[in-house]
């Protein structure tokens, strides 16, 4: 389609861009003023911007649709797309959400700036999700990656953030600078930009040029990976998720993991890949929440590669399961991490010291369903989600991945239970405030602890969706 024709199938990131620039207007307008206190509307209307654009994402098509170039092959429409899609304006409509009780974001000057980043980088990750050539995947990832980084930083005055700011910026600049060169030898070696040019292309290389082709590859996947914090391209999420704001934290390792994955699943379509126990190895010694479920964040990524290389449908289908799963888990777990910052201004292990009998009941509990899915433990999200990319794997017969991740679980076990260990067996300190919680508050962690069960004990819906949705358009 062109340009005209397209505009038809974009309401979502229309409806986004509208809601980035009717925020920054709204706060030149209501917080102009040095000193002056920040007005609540820029996040109102980043909520509205959110919700919209999730909304409109889900009228754009049915899934049972084939698919459609739109702006000229640039962008591509499909059921892996409105997927995507979806689960990034959830992702966006959450964080938005969690940062409008989060006391790091609150009342501060440039609040207004906050939430047009934070809808930039969403409308971003929306492009990332259906780019259709080398040129739209770059610019889009480059996009959100500059976002990220200026939003990591959002708390000028705290010397951990902007330690995480500098420190994400210098390795995605060397990502995205391997990615790039690697993606300027797949357009020289196949003459092509989109992805089913790039196929033929590489299915009539003479064997001369496989060595070169192989080279390319890896400095894509090397930037992909670097996007997705997998290991070895890791080493950055454990001080940037540390020094973040906790809803950009949660929001870097859900969403951004997911549209890392979105372009990963369209370039490779199925690849090669594979993850190993460091992580949670590494994860046992961990006793800031933050770090250690920046941890948690690296090894799940390795699941869900488990899935990504399997050389059949069955492992894409997982491997969307699996995101979904992740998504209700992990941004859970990191609203209660909000919830006790908020109240306690502490983020160490030791701060949730006997929180279940310190009046943090509900949170405790909530955090022990995510922290328990996380895990892969029955009858929550995470065990079904674990249990379709391992069946994957055992079905393409990657026996010694598949023994590798069952190993990692095990030993992320230890270290989940021992938050748990410390929420309700753990006396809690002579000096240890008691807490309470409103229901406002506690609303949206309840929301997806039940969400959490839920999808482990019904999951049907989704498996017959992500079927559907693991039909990549190639034209």
């Amino acid at each position: 389609m062109g340009t005209i024709e397209s505009l038809a199938y974009f309401h979502p990131e229309l409806a986004l861009a509208a809601a980035i620039l009717a925020v920054i207007f709204v706060d030149l307008a209501l917080t102009g003023r040095a000193g002056q206190r920040a007005s609540e509307w820029p996040g109102n209307l980043a909520l509205a911007g959110a919700g919209a654009a999730l909304v409109l994402t889900r009228g754009l098509r049915p899934l049972d649709v084939r698919g459609a170039w739109l702006f000229n092959g640039m962008i591509v429409l499909d059921a892996f797309s409105v997927f995507f899609k979806v689960l990034l304006g959830l992702a966006l409509l959450a964080v938005v959400w969690m940062s409008l009780s989060s006391r790091e974001i609150r009342a501060q000057p440039n609040e207004g700036e906050y939430y047009a980043l934070l809808l930039s980088s969403g409308l971003g990750m929306f492009l990332m999700a259906s780019a259709g050539t080398l040129l739209m995947a770059y610019l889009s990832l480059e996009f959100v990656s500059l976002t990220s980084y200026v939003l990591t930083g959002f708390l000028r005055h705290n010397r951990r953030s902007g330690e995480a700011a500098l420190k994400y910026l210098i390795y995605g600049g060397v990502a995205s600078g391997a990615m790039i060169y690697g993606m300027s030898w797949v357009f020289g070696l196949t003459g092509a930009m989109d992805y089913a040019g790039i196929a033929r292309g590489v299915a009539a290389l003479d064997p001369a040029s496989r060595g070169a082709l192989f080279l390319a590859l890896v400095l894509v996947l090397a930037g992909f990976g670097y996007k997705i914090a997998s290991v070895p391209f890791h080493m950055w999420a454990p001080d940037v998720y540390t020094g973040a704001p906790i809803p950009v934290t949660a929001f870097l390792a859900v969403a951004s993991k997911a549209a890392g994955f979105a372009l990963l699943l369209r370039f490779f379509h199925f690849g090669v890949g594979h993850e190993g126990p460091a992580p949670a190895v590494a994860q046992v010694s961990q006793t800031n929440m933050k770090r250690l479920l920046a941890y948690s964040s690296i090894a799940h990524a390795g699941y869900a590669l488990l899935g990504f290389v399997v050389f059949a449908d069955r492992g894409v289908e997982a491997l969307l399961f699996y995101l979904v799963a992740y998504y209700l888990m992990n941004l859970g777990a990191f609203w209660v991490v909000m919830l006790i910052a908020n109240a306690t201004g502490r983020e160490d292990l030791d701060g949730y010291r006997g929180l279940a009998w310190r009046g943090g009941a509900a949170p405790a509990l909530a955090l022990g369903v995510f922290l328990f899915s996380l895990a892969g433990l029955p009858p929550l999200a995470g065990f079904v989600g674990k249990f379709n990319v391992f069946a994957a794997g055992v079905q393409a017969k990657l026996y010694a991945l598949v023994v590798i991740g069952l190993l990692n679980s095990v030993i992320s076990l230890y270290y989940y239970a021992r938050v748990v260990k410390t929420m309700f067996l753990d006396d809690p300190a002579a000096d240890d405030p008691a807490l309470r919680f409103g229901a406002s508050e506690l609303g949206a962690v309840g929301a997806l602890s039940l969400a959490t069960v839920a999808l482990g004990v019904s999951f049907n819906w989704l498996l017959r969706w992500v079927e559907v949705a693991g039909r990549v358009f190639t034209g």
